[in-house]
């Protein structure tokens, strides 16, 4: 084993990582930040930003990439040594997004039933408090995990390229898109239009709204990409609809109208 060649690999995983977490979460923030005023009836919580916590979320986030390199490293090291084996294969594009679909469902399936287990009271200081910490989320708490929990959250991707034939071009796909899907998930604005969490085919799709809530009250929502396992299982917060509601006003007041103040998804902070 060339212990050089693999730790290039983990040196350009890491910057690779850095990079592509900086540019989407970071870049988020940002415009967001920007956008701020034009935004408000669209925020969340109503909680002035404190750069202590932006902070700590981008520290917390840089450690988790490091520990996504090292974790991608190893598989590689697998890889090449035959240890570990990767069956791939080409599909036409229609047969891609299907295949991307039954990604995405197998990761929410995964991040649902992990989560709920990191919710439970032996894991949740030593694995979970760390991203709970982020009580009004920004962009930049996306990968705000401890080390531990940074493992579990990388770890789909390599167990499910090891069990399930994957074609190369899904799996940059779903990398690309999660970081996007969940910086968007932390950012604390609600962008979904009026409506979609109660219509008949997006209603199964989790809102910035469901997961923020997550954060401010801990009990509910533990899904990330849909809402089926949390209506399944009971642990829907009762009032997301409503406040998805609250929170997906329109951008401009019309005359004569007044503006209601963002409705704050404050709460205390479970461990269920």
């Amino acid at each position: 084993m060339d212990l050089n060649f693999y730790l290039t690999w983990f040196g350009v995983i890491t910057l690779g990582e850095t990079v592509r977490y900086l540019l989407v979460a970071g870049g988020m923030f940002l415009a967001f930040l920007a956008l701020s005023r034009w935004l408000a009836p669209r925020k969340i919580q109503d909680k002035p930003l404190k750069f202590k916590d932006v902070r700590r979320e981008i520290a917390a986030s840089l450690v988790s990439c490091v520990v996504f390199a090292g974790v991608i490293t190893l598989t590689i090291v697998g890889l090449y040594t035959g240890v570990l084996t990767w069956r791939s294969f080409q599909l036409s594009v229609g047969a891609t997004i299907l295949f991307q679909i039954a990604m995405a469902i197998g990761h929410d399936t995964y991040f649902y039933w992990t989560h709920r287990m990191m919710h439970g009271r032996r894991l949740f200081r030593t694995v979970h408090l760390t991203h709970h910490q982020s009580k009004a989320p920004t962009a930049l708490a996306s990968y705000a995990f401890s080390p531990i929990e940074a493992a579990v959250q990388v770890g789909f991707v390599p167990l499910w390229v090891l069990l399930v034939p994957t074609a190369p071009e899904n799996v940059g796909f779903f990398v690309a898109h999660q970081v996007i899907h969940n910086a968007f998930g932390h950012s604390g604005y609600e962008l979904a239009w009026p409506g979609f969490a109660r219509g008949r085919i997006t209603q199964w799709f989790a809102t910035t709204t469901h997961h923020d809530l997550h954060h401010s009250e801990g009990r509910y929502n533990f899904g990330l990409w849909f809402t089926w396992w949390d209506r399944m299982m009971g642990t829907e917060h009762p009032h997301y609809r409503e406040r998805f509601d609250a929170n997906a006003r329109p951008l401009f007041r019309r005359r004569g109208t007044a503006q209601a103040a963002p409705v704050a998804a404050a709460g205390s902070q479970g461990n269920a």
